[in-house]
């Protein structure tokens, strides 16, 4: 195994130096984002704080706006942020727009699955009491052929802080991929045995989906269609702990590596991956420079830009002017 010092001065600093022309932090209202997600009219980036707010950037001038909570009756008071994760606040994690709809899918730490209205307001529950709970539910994609949702539990892995990235128990599989059909309002479980299942992510043409596995350090693909449907396969192994993998517009995948060093403190060391769709990193940006040894859970290409999200930082980090 390589040395992560090493590691640290080998990889290189792509992120301005010939991929970007800048990079700026655009403030959010509270720490927490985890995930980000554009409507079909490319407002955005939506993404959900620690307080249990689901918020929306109108631009410089106006901000971050509130548009969505995953509980009723949601008390300010309350729900300032500082009592992180409080069930009673909800927790929204990751989050992805069926476009053909306008709904908003939600995974909420405490409610599961949930959807909201294009024009924003409180969360509605999916599929409860069908047997199928998710204990730590993570990721979410939208199959863009059939709309169906798929989505991560974790399962029962002991997490070392609240906002569940750095994870105690490194062999745990008790980590599941589960699917919800909004025509027969039904959800089952897909997967079973994954090791720490943090994001998911569905080709452009619906032929396979990809799980970003934490503790595996790897990609995992399961294919839905053609000769090879429902069996799994390696996608891709990466240098250190992947989390939310995103699809771009031409059908390839960014996925963030984290490589950590646990002794004697942890320290993170933050990439970004650009995976195609044959299974070939093809990209390899270091946010070294920019997010020092904060741990980052998405790398979202949107319009030619990288959003990096974070739920350590209070803010939306964007690096402007990739090459496409």
């Amino acid at each position: 195994m390589v040395p992560f010092l090493l590691l640290l001065f080998c990889l290189p600093n792509r992120a301005l130096a010939d991929g970007f022309r800048s990079f700026k932090m655009i403030p959010l209202p509270s720490h927490g984002c985890e995930a980000y997600a554009f409507d079909s009219d490319n407002g955005g980036p939506y993404t959900g704080l620690n307080d249990g707010r689901i918020v929306k950037y109108q631009g410089p001038k106006i901000g971050f706006v509130d548009f969505a909570t995953t509980v009723p009756n949601r008390s300010r008071e309350l729900c300032d942020g500082t009592n992180n994760n409080d069930r009673r606040c909800g927790r929204p994690l990751d989050l992805e727009f069926n476009h053909k709809t306008g709904e908003l899918y939600v995974v909420d730490l405490f409610q599961g699955l949930m959807v909201v209205g294009s024009g924003g307001g409180v969360a509605t529950p999916l599929a409860r009491g069908d047997g199928f709970p998710a204990y730590a539910p993570d990721g979410i994609a939208i199959d863009p052929m059939t709309d169906e949702v798929y989505f991560t539990d974790v399962g029962t892995i002991i997490f070392t802080n609240p906002n569940m990235t750095e994870v105690l128990l490194s062999g745990d599989t008790s980590g599941r991929l589960l699917k919800y059909n909004p025509k027969t309002k039904r959800r089952t479980v897909v997967l079973t045995g994954l090791a720490g299942p943090a994001g998911v992510a569905v080709a452009r043409d619906g032929s396979f989906l990809l799980i970003a596995e934490y503790l595996a350090c790897r990609i995992t693909r399961l294919w839905l269609k053609g000769p090879k449907a429902n069996t799994t396969d390696i996608f891709a192994e990466l240098p250190g702990n992947p989390d939310n993998i995103k699809r771009t517009k031409s059908g390839d995948f960014w996925v963030p590596v984290n490589i950590q060093k646990l002794h004697p403190r942890l320290i993170s060391f933050p990439l970004g991956q650009k995976i195609n769709a044959r299974g070939k990193i093809i990209e390899t940006v270091n946010f070294y420079a920019e997010y020092n040894a904060t741990y980052i859970t998405e790398v979202h290409e949107h319009r030619g830009s990288l959003y990096v999200a974070s739920v350590y930082t209070n803010a939306v980090g964007v690096y402007r002017g990739l090459r496409c």
